[in-house]
């Protein structure tokens, strides 16, 4: 028994009062050289239902040997995933911004029961990204992120550009408008997905994955190295033997990470286009962290950082091309030429970011523009606020049409999505018109739904240049358009939303980050007077108790202290 060994894992480890905990772990075919070795956690995402997390075995493999040859005993312990593309649409996309906590909670319970001395996360796809980096601040051990990679872009017959999950939703409007015929539309569904990974635009698996590399918590490549590719293999070997490293020198996830870090994230977040998610989970990482985040700072950076990046849905670029453009490193190199970047940042890699992206080129200035010739001069995502959204709301305004930047229109108000998606189909949305979906907010849903289903249906119908839609739910990183989400306080909260009535007029402007309802002050307290709050349609279980738990959107939808 090594009493000398000083290891977190020592209170599960050492001493002759822990020989029952030995024996149980030599009930698992343990050596006690392993027993005594640092025992490094792998916190793996893997199931069969998420085809971005279809093969984490695979990158788990490839960290464990990296583990054994640096000399750490890796032991791996599973967590749960929710795979937004397959839950959109139904009642199961309720579960997924709220399975972020559960994700959190859970390796916070794994990990201090089971006292590892560091960990690697190895994510890729949605909520889980987010999840794990909220619990590896919150723990605060040594960390290091390895995702599973992006998917490769879909490759349709007769059709030039790469296709995507984003390309197949809005394929249904198309199809249903009789713009596509089925043949296509079979042709469509059995090639957009070609492999495993997550999906190829900047959608917000691989948006969160990218910043993974911004914050410092992963080496170069992690957002952008593709699935299938052997050098995925690779990094994750590196990151195995670099989590040895980051023990030996006990540096932590709060020695990388501080309110700098996330002044490079949002500036790479808007120089990229990322997807409006990211300003719910940059919030609740930093709430983890002790950091505050004030999600009105976006539009500050935005207004100095210019939009680099046209990745999907915004143009007709996929990750794959940004890894062989220079990746991220790329991007952070572009930026540092007006001093945009903030270099002296410890990470993972155990040098300063800027000395992590100090070698990198740019090679394709179409993917990654020269700061100098920019798709615009200002960022990928803007925060509007007004009388509608007096703590804020989100759009992605790198993937709204010019013409729809500043627009004014009649409101046509749903209560739900499903409803909405209806008279989408109906041909019943006019061009002009601003729909209004609410009562779908962290508190009203609950559980703040991703609506890609609504805007992909108003593109499909080729109404995303003439339509707005507005709601207190959120978009998938696929959605274009102007569709602006979490309006904040949501309709549930008694927020303006729930106002709003068939017709009134909203007007939207996005350069100037305003959105106001264009009614009198005194028609709205006559309206609230008479307001009644819609009932949810989950009141029990997970998301019943998550409900009641749940802050608004501007705070991250965290749980409230």
């Amino acid at each position: 028994m090594n009493k000398d060994n000083k290891y977190r894992s020592s209170q599960m480890t050492e001493g002759i009062e822990r020989a029952p905990h030995r024996s149980l772990m030599k009930a698992m075919g343990w050596s006690d050289n392993e027993i005594h070795s640092p025992i490094i956690g792998i916190v793996n995402a893997k199931n069969e239902i998420i085809p971005g997390h279809v093969h984490l075995d695979r990158i788990v493999d490839a960290v464990k040997a990296g583990v054994r040859e640096a000399g750490g005993h890796p032991v791996v312990f599973p967590t749960i995933g929710v795979c937004d593309g397959i839950a959109m649409g139904h009642t199961g996309m309720k579960y997924s911004l709220a399975s972020r906590e559960l994700i959190a909670d859970s390796i916070e319970i794994m990990a201090t029961a089971h006292p590892f001395d560091a960990l690697v996360f190895v994510p890729n796809c949605d909520k889980i990204v987010p999840g794990m980096l909220m619990a590896a601040l919150r723990l605060n051990v040594p960390s290091i992120f390895i995702s599973g990679g992006p998917m490769l872009a879909g490759k349709v017959p007769g059709v030039k550009e790469g296709k995507d999950l984003a390309s197949m939703f809005e394929a249904i409007g198309s199809f249903t408008n009789k713009t596509m015929d089925e043949e296509t539309f079979i042709s469509y569904e059995n090639n957009v997905c070609p492999t495993c990974g997550s999906c190829s635009g900047m959608f917000t698996a691989n948006s969160m994955n990218c910043l993974t590399e911004v914050l410092g918590l992963a080496l170069p490549g992690n957002g952008t190295i593709p699935a299938v590719y052997s050098q995925r293999d690779i990094l994750a070997k590196q990151a195995g033997h670099q989590i040895m490293n980051l023990l030996k020198d006990n540096i932590r996830p709060q020695d990388i990470v501080n309110e700098n870090s996330f002044k490079n994230a949002l500036t790479v977040d808007m120089a990229l286009g990322c997807s409006t998610n990211t300003m719910l989970h940059l919030p609740a990482i930093a709430h983890n962290a002790n950091i505050d985040f004030d999600i009105f700072s976006a539009n500050v950076i935005s207004q100095n950082v210019p939009n680099l990046c046209h990745l999907a849905p915004a143009g007709p670029h996929h990750i794959e091309e940004l890894y062989f453009a220079g990746g991220i490193m790329a991007v952070m190199k572009e930026l540092d030429k007006k001093n945009l970047i903030i270099k002296d940042l410890l990470t993972v890699t155990g040098k300063t970011i800027g000395e992590s992206f100090e070698n990198a080129k740019n090679y394709d200035t179409e993917v990654i523009r020269d700061i100098d010739n920019p798709y615009s001069s200002t960022g990928g995502i803007a925060v509007l606020s007004g009388n509608l959204a007096p703590m804020g709301s989100v759009v992605k305004r790198s993937a709204v049409d010019k013409k729809m930047l500043v627009h004014k229109g009649p409101a046509r108000v749903f209560e739900c999505e499903e409803d909405c998606i209806k008279a989408i189909f109906d041909s019943k949305i006019n061009k002009g018109d601003v729909i209004v979906i609410r009562y779908e907010g962290p508190k009203g849903g609950p559980g703040m739904r991703e609506m890609l289903s609504p805007t992909s249906a108003i593109a499909g119908m080729n109404l995303d240049k003439d339509v707005a839609l507005l709601t207190d739910g959120r978009f998938s990183g696929a959605t274009r358009g102007a569709s602006i989400g979490h309006v904040c306080p949501e309709a549930a909260q008694g927020g303006t939303i729930a106002l709003v009535e068939e017709g009134d007029i909203i007007s939207i402007d996005i350069p100037n980050y305003k959105l106001e309802l264009l009614v009198d002050d005194d028609t709205l307290a006559k309206r609230r007077e008479s307001w009644v709050c819609k009932e949810p349609t989950i009141k029990s279980g997970y998301l019943g108790r998550y409900a009641k738990l749940v802050s608004d959107a501007s705070k991250g939808a965290v749980y409230k202290e």
